[in-house]
């Protein structure tokens, strides 16, 4: 008789209740998984929430925006507010001013905005704000120049307060300022600056006299709509939006944005439910196999092959709501923490009540449970295909099946992969790293598959040098971790995983630095290099400041102080990015000709031999560019460079770039200065920071210094990275942890009669020990060669891009690899000591 599904319910039950310790590190793991899925969400969703406020903050009381067609731009006629008045149903114009600035804290010294927006903006009075007017919560607005408020978060951080005197880095040089008032902003990002000056002095300052950056509007007995029609007809040559539809906008950018971060937090939580994956499903394969007499059990008195696969499916079930559940609200902490890590590394992140969105719970429950009984779906089947009378025998407890099949068809995936992985890295681009990643997957599937055949020689031969010191107790030791060689394989795989994207970051990062090395010591002639403090954004930094350069120029022992900008035009109706000289960089730059002449004045243009095939010009050809303000220059191609990455796709003169680019847009990325035959350098490096020290935000660096600060950009980025795949290493090191502890259980009775012979409890202890640390080697060393080969291969694809030097870290390397047998011992110090305290008689008794 067909047992009933609720005793099969209860026997699932009580054995999850019987196997406390068990249930506790399955949950863990999907715990894990799923708080980094769920927190990705709570955090992203947070800045959504609170940036999306920031923006309808902003455009309140606005019903119509005018701006230029073309970002980075002059910005709007400031004769178009007179147009925009004189436009029925309008109510209030009020243009605005604005632009990069860095405020100098009370001791003097660069406020550090961390990434968030720094900048200085007209103040207009009262009646002329079309919102909710500025509340004061100290002083009064700015009424002449020399006069700025700060918003309250940032006069803080600066440790200013009314009445101070400070000074104000612009693109044109330190102004000396006094604070006369502080303001409160609803939603005040950490880094936030945004200074009021006189709408006169913002003029002066942000524009060219003639444009402002956009124009708001409020309207009168008229709608939004109708009132942005009317005034587009007025000024055709503009970009006239609804209030609304410029917070949409802003959104939509906003939301693009974030989209990065999420896919980035993302991709790691995948990792991390990859890895508790193959624990979970190690895990309940284990169970499967200490539970197949009790199976047996149940299939003899009557359960049905439909019932006991139920039954371990419903375990898994539990696990996966009770892991997720926990998972979720683990995510809205870690989602708190990595806001209040980030906030503390000043980034400038807004504030705001943590969001978690109906969405994030259903994502989170759905995907660790999902993930939880498809890894149980393959044991709970195996389970119920057993035999009873044969389940009850000792030996069926073994692995048994063969692992010919699968080694097969691993092979299969492997040549598969190296086939993809070869192409691949033979040539550069979106479709070759594509093709890589494919190679990579089909190798990481041979892994998968052919790892339990692979496992028994290298664990073997890992044994036959660890273990042999240990004398007997070594030899079991490699035994236990051998004839078992899928359970082996299982618990390295997740190890593996961890250690491969370790590896490959590490080689892609070693790459990154050495190819900038390189190309610092082949490329770069000049003696030093002036850079500005903050990392440079065209779009809010101040670069290095143009009188900063001039006073380098004084310096003695400069023979050339060559300024560096990047150029915005559109070349063939198409956005087009290269580089500006204010005279020609052969002297401080080292870049191979291959026709014509290296020499950059007045209209001359030089192209990279890449760019030069792609559009078909050759020496002579004519090349029109428009600048953002539809100003036409046309420049002539007078010589073609090897592909270089310090110039760019193209370069042109000075001359030429104050053609194109708005006087209000000038930015200068850096100065390359090079000294005259015989000069001191390390006076000369002495005198520059002095010359350049008034203008606050410039920094000094010989060679040597510029590679290290790149190095120091990518080694930032690096330690995220780890930091995140630290997680995955954890979930890994506890596969390990519970692989050995429910080992343990598998074999109470082998290890009671080992006791029960003579063998101690130091003796057992040991043999889990090295047990551990063999099957962690195995899986750091597998992991390892697979980074390393994936590495090689996309740095290959990235070749174009700069990385043209291929580095593998082997100090890393080899630190892995003796961490891996650290992770192995710590691994092992709870199950060896459960095993050593197992009673002989006891476990010999145990059915």
């Amino acid at each position: 008789m067909a047992m009933t599904t609720s005793p099969m319910r209860k026997v699932s039950l009580r054995n999850l209740a019987a196997h406390k310790v068990r249930l506790l590190l399955t949950v863990l793991s999907v715990v894990l998984g799923t708080a980094f899925v769920a927190g990705s969400f709570v955090f992203t969703d947070t800045l959504q929430r609170t940036f999306d406020s920031i923006v309808d903050s902003e455009a309140t009381g606005v019903d119509v925006r005018v701006s230029a067609v073309e970002q980075h731009s002059s910005g709007v006629p400031l004769a178009a507010a007179d147009t925009i008045r004189g436009v029925d149903g309008v109510r209030a114009v009020a243009p605005y001013a604005g632009g990069p600035i860095v405020v100098l804290d009370s001791a003097g010294k660069p406020m550090q905005n961390g990434g968030a927006p720094s900048f200085g903006s007209s103040f207009l009075p009262p009646d002329q704000q079309l919102g909710e007017p500025v509340e004061f919560v100290a002083g009064t607005p700015p009424e002449q120049a020399g006069q700025i408020a700060l918003n309250d978060s940032a006069a803080n951080r600066a440790g200013l307060a009314v009445g101070d005197q400070t000074q104000v880095l612009t693109r044109d040089g330190p102004i000396d300022v006094t604070v006369s008032g502080i303001y409160a902003l609803e939603n005040d990002a950490g880094g936030y600056v945004e200074a009021l000056f006189t709408d006169a002095q913002a003029r002066q300052l942000f524009t060219d006299g003639n444009h402002v950056g956009y124009i708001d509007v409020a309207g009168s007995g008229v709608s939004p709509d109708v009132l942005r029609d009317r005034i587009a007809a007025a000024l055709p040559d503009t970009k006239v939006q609804t209030g609304t539809e410029v917070s949409e906008e802003a959104k939509d950018e906003i939301t693009q944005a974030l989209s990065f971060i999420n896919y980035f937090l993302l991709a790691f939580g995948a990792i991390a439910l990859l890895v508790g994956t193959f624990i979970i499903y190690n895990t309940f394969s284990m169970i499967v196999a200490q539970r197949l007499r009790e199976l047996a059990l149940l299939r003899a008195i009557g359960a049905g092959r439909t019932q006991i696969g139920r039954s371990v499916a419903f375990e898994a079930l539990i696990i996966g709501v009770i892991g997720s559940a926990l998972g979720l609200a683990a995510g809205v902490g870690l989602a708190y923490g990595l806001r209040s890590l980030l906030n503390a590394f000043d980034l400038g992140l807004p504030g705001g009540a943590l969001q978690v969105a109906p969405r994030t719970i259903v994502v989170a429950l759905v995907l660790g449970v999902l993930v939880t009984v498809v890894s149980a779906y393959a044991p709970a089947r195996r389970a119920s295909k057993v035999p009873p009378v044969a389940a009850m025998r000792e030996e069926s407890v073994s692995t048994g099946d063969t692992l010919k099949v699968r080694t097969l068809i691993g092979v299969a995936a492997a040549v598969g992969g190296v086939i993809a992985l070869f192409a691949g890295s033979q040539s550069t681009g979106g479709g070759a790293a594509a093709t890589v990643g494919l190679g990579a997957l089909g190798l990481v599937l041979a892994v998968l598959l052919a790892a339990p055949a692979l496992s028994r020689p290298v664990v073997g031969a890992l044994g036959a040098v660890f273990a042999r010191p240990f004398g007997p107790v070594g030899r079991l030791a490699r035994t236990n971790a051998i004839r078992n060689p899928k359970r082996t394989a299982a618990t390295a795989f997740a190890l593996t995983l961890g250690l491969m994207l370790v590896s490959l970051i590490g080689v892609l990062g070693a790459s990154a630095k050495s190819s900038v090395n390189a190309l610092v010591d082949t490329g770069v002639e000049a003696d030093f290099v002036l850079t500005p403090f903050e990392v440079s954004d065209p779009h809010w930094g101040l670069g290095v400041q143009a009188k900063a350069a001039e006073a380098s120029e004084g310096v003695d022992g400069v023979e050339q102080a060559v300024r560096m900008h990047p150029v915005m035009v559109a070349i063939n109706d198409e956005d087009a990015t290269g580089t500006a000289f204010s005279e020609s960089p052969d002297a401080v730059l080292e870049y191979e000709m291959k026709e014509g002449s290296a020499s950059v004045t007045g209209n001359d243009m030089l192209v990279a031999e890449s760019e030069a095939a792609k559009y078909g010009w050759k020496l002579g050809t004519p090349v029109t560019m428009v600048s953002r303000d539809g100003e036409s220059v046309t420049t002539t191609v007078t010589g073609i460079y090897a592909d270089n990455q310090l110039l760019g796709s193209w370069v042109v003169s000075g001359e030429v770039y104050d053609e194109v680019t708005p006087q209000n847009m000038g930015f200068i990325v850096g100065v390359l200065i090079k000294a005259t035959p015989g000069a001191d350098l390390a006076t000369m490096a002495a005198d520059l920071a002095t010359a350049t020290d008034p203008f606050g935000a410039v920094q000094v660096q010989d060679r040597e210094q510029f590679k290290g600060s790149q190095a120091q950009q990518i080694d930032t980025l690096l330690a995220v990275l780890y930091g995140l795949l630290a997680l995955a290493v954890v979930i890994a090191i506890l596969g390990i942890v519970n692989t050995l502890a429910l080992s343990v259980v598998e074999r109470r009775r082998e290890i009671g009669m080992l006791r029960a012979v003579g063998m101690q409890r130091v003796q057992v202890r040991r043999t889990i020990y090295i047990e551990s640390v063999l099957i962690a080697v195995f899986g750091a060393l597998v992991g390892v060669l697979l980074g390393v080969v994936f590495g090689w291969g996309f740095v290959q694809t990235l070749a174009d891009q700069g990385l043209d030097r291929i580095a593998v870290p082997w100090g890393q390397v080899v630190a892995m690899l003796i961490g891996s047998g650290v992770v192995g011992v710590l691994a092992a110090l709870w199950p060896a000591a459960r095993a050593a305290r197992t009673k002989p008689l006891e476990a010999i008794a145990d059915v």
